[in-house]
Order: structure tokens, then C-alpha cells, then sequence
């Protein structure tokens, strides 16, 4: 049990967001909840729970979830930024408003939010991690799935994990990644399911609770830093 220990997570509402919250609740982290519409999400009421409505691309936002962490909870160890948008399409169709989105949710998502914990940690000087949501396809592209520009801003999550993990390694704060693959998520409730099933080889789909184990396992390996975990049934192992 994670007594007295905060989790901020991003993006909970739905989906992969809310498996991670749910998971850390469950395991007795206080967490601050955060997304446009948590508010909605059904979380159950809990003393170990705070709820924060608002764009997490948004600098306020950022300043609000923190205040609620501190006021409630007295600190701030752990942070994962699971707000992330996607879509696919041809390089040519994405429009510049799109590109602006995906920097908004995908990158100032992250480094609004991970900027003021990390302040609150080097206070607090007793370490802590952030683990950040990116994607298999940043790294191991499918011809099927041209995602070109979302994956500019998941890429950029994964350089700047390797840079953190360096930089704050000295002060015990850990910076990691998960990359999904293909998730049974509302985000993909209108693919179609024997399509994503061939994106992996293990021929399957993934779970939201299976990306929610392996963020929890990073936020609890006191070892490991500047970690990419892929969640993606062995996409990036090769072909298939």
C-alpha cells in the first residue's frame, strides 16, 4: 500500500487514463484526477481522490491540479500524462489547426504540468518519477496507419523522457515511458476489430488495465529511469 504517497494523472476520464487512476487507487495512492470532463467520469467518491476539471494543454490548468495535490494531499511524488489525442491520415490532410492540437495535448500536456510536480519534488527532496503515455508507432510505423504528425509530438515525449531521466537522475527523480500499441479504448470504438488485430503479433487487442499494470510497475521500480515500456503485444519487435 502506497500510504501518503500522490499520483497526479492526466487524461482520466476515459479510457487508458481512468485504468491508471482506478489502479493507483486501488493500491492506496492519493490521486488527483484530471481531464476536460472527469467531472463525468463515475470515479466512486473517495477521501483519496480529487477531481480537476480542465485543458491539461492550458498552463492554468496545470497550476490548478497542483494546488489541488497540495492542498489535499500535503504533496506531490508521482505524475503520469496520459492526455494524448491522435489520428490517422495521409501526411498531406493534416491540417495546421490539427498539428496545433497535437502540441497542445501531446506536448504542453506534458511539460506544463511535469514542470511545476518537479519543482514540488526538488522541495520536497524525497525523489518521485514521471512516467508519460507515448505510442509504439513513434518508433515502429505500420504502412496501414499513417499517423506522421501525431507522431511528431509522441517522438518528442520520448527525447524528452531520456533528457529528464538524465538531468534529475541525481535527485532521484525518475522519468519513463509507456508505448502502447493498439487499445480496446472509446478513442478506437469505431475501427474495426479484426483490422486491429493484425497490428500485432500476438494477434490481439490490449486492455486498458494492461497499460495501467505497466505504468504502475515504472512508478514503483525505484530503479529504473529513462525507460521506454512497450505495451503492444511485440509490434516492436519487427515484422509479422
Amino acid at each position: 500500500m502506497a500510504v501518503g504517497k500522490t499520483v497526479i494523472v492526466t487524461g482520466a476520464s476515459q479510457g487508458i487514463g481512468a485504468a491508471i487512476a482506478q489502479a493507483f487507487l486501488d493500491r492506496g495512492y492519493d490521486v488527483v484526477a484530471t481531464s476536460r470532463g472527469i467531472a463525468h467520469a463515475g470515479f466512486a467518491p473517495s477521501s483519496h481522490l480529487a477531481l480537476v476539471d480542465g485543458d491539461i494543454g492550458q498552463a492554468a490548468t496545470a497550476v490548478k491540479v497542483v494546488q489541488a495535490a497540495m492542498e489535499k494531499f500535503g504533496s506531490i511524488d508521482h505524475v503520469v500524462t496520459s492526455a494524448g489525442i491522435f489520428a490517422s491520415k495521409p501526411f498531406t490532410d493534416y491540417t495546421a489547426d490539427e498539428f496545433r492540437s497535437f502540441v497542445s495535448i501531446n506536448l504542453e500536456g506534458f511539460i506544463f504540468i511535469t514542470q511545476l510536480a518537479v519543482r514540488q519534488m526538488l522541495l520536497q527532496g524525497t525523489g518521485g518519477s514521471v512516467t508519460s503515455i507515448t505510442a509504439a508507432l513513434a518508433d515502429n510505423p505500420i504502412a496501414g496507419i499513417p499517423a506522421s504528425i501525431p507522431m511528431i509530438t509522441k517522438g518528442g515525449l520520448g527525447a524528452v523522457i531520456l533528457s529528464l531521466a538524465s538531468e534529475y537522475a541525481k535527485k532521484n527523480i525518475r522519468f519513463n515511458a509507456v508505448a502502447p500499441g493498439v487499445v480496446d479504448t472509446p478513442l478506437h470504438k469505431d475501427d474495426h476489430k479484426d483490422f486491429q488485430k493484425t497490428l500485432s503479433p500476438m494477434g490481439t487487442i490490449a486492455e486498458a488495465r494492461d497499460v495501467a499494470e505497466a505504468v504502475v510497475y515504472l512508478t514503483e521500480a525505484r530503479y529504473i529511469t529513462g525507460e521506454v515500456l512497450h505495451v503492444d503485444g511485440g509490434a516492436h519487435a519487427g515484422r509479422w
